[in-house]
């Protein structure tokens, strides 16, 4: 493995020698899918009936003021109750991973169903043992609300960034938001810059839905990459759900961890949906 520990520089020293990460930054893993998925899509539930939005505007804004505020009361105002202990936890986890994290919520047009759709988006920095880790995030739901309280949600799209670099290190992701049950699709990180001498490793790993609920890091081991990227084909399952990724990318200047949230559906009119 020396070849492995020349090509990530300083970043593979906090790997061990099977190139699994440590703890360290396994820990960071999961933090940008639990920026999104725990203080939002966490605070509701799968069980209840679709209604129209109540005063949709008033409702957005009084969410983004709460999370922004990292506030329990005011988000306890617009939930319904019994899914508070779902979401307290982890909105208090993320707070402590983020704590000088942006909301920025934004309400479309009521869809045909009634439902709302919200386009969320966070950004925010953090340090762990000396390393400084930056946040990009995105979710877009379908929200119901019944009495003025949110009951219902929907993911439709889901992704996020973690970058913890020296400089810029941007980076291009292609990958789905939805596709059909059964088929091959492209998992691509892109990095933008060209590498000129410099190599990276990377991993890609899928996260069960048990691993996503309890937000445990997983290991994701590191292989040398021969591209500026990371390039993958993976299928999709046989039965409609929603299958995540987490990708991670070690270059000499940094390392990027990216979850993305792939719809998969049975029914061809959904995609592009």
């Amino acid at each position: 493995m020396r070849h492995l520990d020349w090509i990530t520089g300083r970043a593979i020293r906090r790997a061990n020698p099977r190139g699994v990460l440590n703890g360290s930054l396994r820990s960071m893993v999961l933090a940008a899918l639990v920026a999104i998925s725990a203080p939002v899509a966490g605070l509701v539930s799968a069980q209840a009936p679709v209604r129209a939005a109540s005063q949709p505007a008033n409702l957005v804004e009084r969410l983004e003021q709460a999370l922004n505020a990292s506030d329990p009361a005011g988000l306890e105002a617009l939930v319904a109750p019994g899914q508070l202990p779902q979401w307290v936890p982890r909105l208090q986890r993320f707070t402590e991973r983020f704590s000088n994290a942006r909301w920025q919520l934004k309400a479309g047009a009521p869809l045909s169903d009634g439902r709302l759709p919200v386009a969320v988006s966070v950004e925010g920095s953090t340090e762990k043992d000396g390393l400084m880790f930056s946040l990009q995030a995105s979710q877009s739901l379908a929200l119901s609300t019944e009495a003025g309280l949110i009951t219902d949600q929907e993911v439709l799209n889901e992704q996020s960034l973690l970058v913890n670099a020296r400089g810029e290190l941007p980076v291009t992701l292609l990958i789905p938001d939805t596709v059909l049950t059964g088929s091959r699709y492209d998992v691509d990180v892109i990095l933008d810059e060209p590498l000129g001498q410099a190599m990276v490793a990377g991993g890609l790993i899928a996260l069960t839905p048990a691993q996503v609920r309890a937000q445990t890091s997983p290991d994701i081991q590191l292989e040398p990459l021969g591209s500026g990227g990371l390039f993958k084909s993976v299928q999709a399952p046989f039965q409609p759900g929603v299958q995540t990724w987490a990708a991670m990318l070690v270059h000499p200047d940094g390392v990027i961890t990216v979850t993305k949230q792939v719809r998969v559906v049975s029914d061809r009119s959904q995609l592009g949906g």
